[in-house]
């Protein structure tokens, strides 16, 4: 099951780059596939700047 959803979640972007109607799609279909990516670096720097700070104030 779960191989399913990820073969349905993957887009081939070089195909969506190659039938793009004009050059604003293809910079849409660039941010778009970079969202999910700059969302998960804010988040992991997120916990780990609460688990630091949430450390520093036990230690004190």
């Amino acid at each position: 099951m779960r191989s399913l959803l990820i073969a349905l979640q993957q887009v081939n972007i070089e195909e969506k780059l190659k039938t793009a109607p004009d050059g604003n799609y293809q910079v849409g279909v660039l941010i778009g596939s970079f969202v999910p990516f700059i969302v998960l670096v804010g988040l992991a720097y997120f916990l780990y700047y609460r688990a630091k700070r949430k450390e520093k104030n036990l230690n004190n």
